[in-house]
Order: structure tokens, then sequence, then C-alpha cells
């Protein structure tokens, strides 16, 4: 046999095993029985095509090497010590979802926050960059998408300037995230002197193919004390009176207070993952007379179990009167749909806020398919008019609420590296609910009647589009 035939005879052998290795790594590994059929079938259907797709798509890399990311995370067995050493005294109504966050953070809630919310680029962006402008020692920035039109050079040009100050300024952009913008804002920092690094960039040599594990959150901490977070990348987009097409609508959040040492800890952790360099933090910032309780709760495809979701279904469970979901994407898992649904069959109200366009057409089609079953049971659903609503809120009877960066959709919830902040505050919370009662008079509510008007056509591409969703 001469050496091409040889080499033939292999590859047909590796292409005829590539399929049933693949199908065997998805049974062994998946979770949901029905993701793991779905790549099976792939898989064996079309062996060396699915296992390429699947090496690509669908092996979780993302374990092995989050446990590097988290090695100093415990897993979620249980209240961790500090956090109850630390929980300040809290009345009874918070009780509850205390110890769920408690067991499944591990970190303590950490009181004398004090929290803004800011509209849009017009009120953050400004705030942003005041706080880049008086840094005093640090300034640590991970974003998802770092724009390079007039809002990216703000900040490029800011950060620059604090860099030959003095400070210590680091920024990490995502790998995939970096490839939205040209020139990419990566290469412009670099350029001045920023040191600057991209999460887990999709490469051919040596292969990182994995485009799934992004890091999705939005952080900006200064000196340790001021922290922004939410869900605005940097980008003209959010700046709405600008004539920039496609704009977003959107809500960021500042934190002044000892919390934002802990969103401190979690960049420093992805720093360290990425570039290998660790480093200690700064000291912690100091609580204010007055503020609300607060802590960061991560998430992300490293975890052995949901944090994210644990929590959010354990406030839905403690819900009584109302519960606000504001979401730009909207595919809930089946454990939340179900702790929709039975809050508003004990009589909570329970109001889910969507936009009326997406940015994501097969996200919208998506949700579009189940979005008749959850009003059957109660829960109300409305549209948001453009432009895109792009806020991510959840408040539970005007006193608990969650903010970050986490999405309501499989994307976030389980492939996505998250950060949210939960806050115990009755003011705090109750202004965001104002917010949500606002937005709720602005759009219109959708009834299961108008879902049953579509067409044979439009309920097929909906139905196709939600099998999808796990990938989506």
């Amino acid at each position: 046999m001469d050496l091409a035939a040889w080499i033939l005879a292999t590859v047909s052998v590796l292409a005829a095993l590539a399929g049933p290795i693949a199908a065997g790594h998805a049974l062994l590994t998946k979770q949901e029985p029905q993701v793991a059929t779905a790549w099976i079938t792939v898989c064996l259907l079309f062996p060396l095509a699915g296992a390429l797709f699947y090496y690509t798509f669908g092996i979780n890399r993302v374990r092995t090497r989050a446990r590097k990311l988290m090695a100093e995370e415990r897993a979620p067995s249980g209240p961790a010590p500090s956090a109850r050493s630390h929980t300040p005294a809290i009345g009874p109504e918070y009780a509850e979802q205390v110890r769920i966050s408690d067991a499944v953070t591990g970190r303590p809630l950490q009181h004398g926050n004090r929290i803004q919310s800011l509209h849009n680029g017009e009120q953050a962006y400004p705030r942003m960059l005041e706080a880049i402008d008086t840094a005093q020692h640090s300034v640590y920035l991970s974003t998802y998408i770092f724009g390079t039109r007039a809002s990216g050079w703000q900040f490029i040009r800011a950060l620059a300037a604090a860099y030959r100050r003095g400070v210590d300024v680091r920024v990490l952009i995502d790998g995939v995230g970096d490839l939205y913008a040209w020139p990419r804002a990566s290469r412009l920092l670099r350029r001045a002197g920023i040191p600057t690094a991209r999460f887990l960039p999709p490469r051919l040599l040596p292969p990182q193919l994995s485009i799934n594990l992004r890091n999705h959150r939005k952080l900006l901490v200064v000196d340790g004390q001021r922290g922004f977070t939410g869900g605005m990348n940097l980008s003209d987009r959010h700046v709405l009176q600008s004539d920039r097409p496609r704009l977003v609508d959107d809500i960021h959040f500042l934190i002044d207070g000892p919390a934002v040492a802990q969103m401190e800890q979690v960049f420093l952790e992805d720093w360290a993952f990425t570039t290998g360099d660790p480093q200690g933090l700064s000291v912690p910032g100091q609580p204010h007379s007055e503020g609300a309780l607060c802590r960061i709760i991560t998430d992300g495809p490293n975890e052995d179990l949901d944090r994210l979701v644990m929590t959010l279904i354990g406030a839905l469970s403690a819900a009584r009167e109302e519960v606000w979901v504001v979401t730009p994407y909207f595919l809930p898992m089946r454990s939340l749909t179900t702790a929709l649904e039975a809050a508003a069959l004990r009589g909570v109200e329970v109001n889910v806020l969507l936009p009326e366009r997406n940015n994501l057409p097969f996200v919208h089609w998506a949700t579009r398919h189940m979005l008749a079953e959850l009003i059957q049971w109660g829960v109300q659903v409305y549209y948001q008019p453009p432009p895109f609503a792009h806020s991510k809120l959840f408040v539970v009877d005007r006193r608990y609420a969650q903010i970050g960066s986490s999405n309501m959709d499989p994307r976030s919830l389980r492939l996505n590296f998250e950060l949210n902040a939960e806050i115990y505050d009755p003011t705090l919370a109750g202004d965001m609910a104002t917010d949500c009662r606002r937005m709720r008079a602005g759009s219109r509510q959708i009834s299961r009647s108008e879902l049953a008007q579509r067409t044979p056509a439009e309920r097929l591409r909906d139905a196709v589009s939600w099998l999808a969703s796990p990938y989506l």
C-alpha cells in the first residue's frame, strides 16, 4: 500500500469513528436529554461533519478551564461560613431569599451600598468617564463589545490618560465581542500602551474554536469603591440622541460601596485566567451610613449548579405581590417557566417586558412559540416599542431586585460568563418597579388570540427556532 492509499485509509477510519466518538461524548456529558439526543442524532447521521460541528459548538471545554478560573470558589453545597458570619441583620421578609443566596453564592451580603440607575449612554458614559478621569489607584474595565467610534474613542483616551498618570489600568474584552468593531478596540488600546487582554479569542493555531464560551460581563471598577455594571456595552448605539441606526435602549448602574470589592474580585479572577497574571485586591470600599444590602452573583458554564437560576427561582417562590422581568432575550428553561407560572397561579402579578423588535429575529421567533403557555397560566407579556429594549431587570414585591448582564435565555444562563448584583432594599427596588410600570405603560400586551392568528408558515418558523433554542 503506497503512502497516499495509507493516508486515505487512515482518514476514512477516523471519519467513520468521529461520529460515534462524538455521540458517546454527548451521551456522557450533556445534562438535558433533549440536547444529548439532538447531538447524538447529528453525529451519527453525519459522522464527520457532525463531529466537527459538535467539536466547535457542542463540547463544554469550559468545565476544566473554568475550574482553574474559579479554583478559589467553593462548590455551592451549603452556606459558606464567611457568608453567615458577615451577613448583616435583616428583616424576616428577606430571610428565605438570603438563605438561598448564601448557600448558592458563598459571598457575603454587604451593607451601605449606594446604587444609582443610569439610562442609556447619555447618563452612563459621562459618569463612567468621570470615574476614570478621577481614578487614583486602579481602573478595571471588562466588556463584551468595545466600539471604536465616537463613544469608544472617548473611553480609549480616558483610559490612556489614566495609565499615563500611573493608575493601574487593565481592559478585558471578550474574544468574539472584540470582532464586532473595526478597527478592533484591543489593538487601539495596546497601541496606547494600555494592558489589554481578550477572553478566549477564537483561533486556528493552536486550535480554539469554541465560540460558545463568552465573557458577557460588563464591569468598570474604579479604586475598589465605585463600580458600574448592567447590560450596556461601549457603543454609540447606546446614545439615543445619536444618528446611528439600530439604537439600543438600556440601563446601567453605579454601585458605590463595599460590594464593589466583589466586582473587583470577579474581574481579577477573569484577568488571571486570561493572562496568567494573578493580582491582589484593593482595600474594600467603605460602607455608607445609609444604603442597600447587596452582593454579587456570578454564573457561567464552569458552575456545577446554575447559581443565577437557583436565586431567581428562590425569589419567584417567595413572591407574594408582583414580579417584573425585563429582558431582551426571553427563552427561560423549563424550571424558570414553571416558577413564573406557579407564581401567577398563586395570584402574584407576573409581568414580562420584551422588545417589540429584536436584534436577533430567530430569538424573537423562538420566544413567540412558547409565550402562549405562559399567558394561559396568567403571566402578562408586553412588547416594548423601538428602539431595541436591551434593559435587564428582575424585581420582586418592590423589595428585592437583580441587575446585571444576564438575560433569561439558555446562552446567558448556561454558556456565558455573567454577573448580576442582587439588592435587598425597598426604596431602590420600589424605584425599579416604578420604572417597569413606566415601561409597561408605553408597551402593548400580547394575547393568546394574537399568537393564534399566526399563519401556518409563521408557526412553523417559530417552532423550528424554538427547537434550536438551546443553541441560540
